[in-house]
């Protein structure tokens, strides 16, 4: 195990945690922020992998899907808007 792994991954685990107030909240970031940035830590997550950092792809990927939970909540909330 590599001492950048832990680093990476105590870094995510922070942003998982900083991430839920978003997820729980009604107000929520724009729908391409959300992709966008779900689809980038998702080519992070891979890349980590493939390099050996297992635990730092495990929990970006985490981050990468809470991000996806935003950009689908987004989604959502733009459906229910009357225009």
């Amino acid at each position: 195990m590599f001492w950048q792994d832990i680093v990476i991954a105590v870094g995510q685990w922070l942003f998982v945690l900083a991430l839920l107030p978003s997820i729980f909240s009604k107000d929520k970031p724009a729908l391409l922020t959300s992709v966008m940035t779900g689809m980038i830590l998702s080519a992070f997550s891979i890349a980590y992998w493939t390099i050996g950092l297992e635990i730092s792809s495990f929990s970006t990927a985490v981050v990468s899907i809470e991000w996806f939970i935003l950009a689908y909540q987004k989604y959502k909330q733009k459906q229910k808007i009357p225009e």
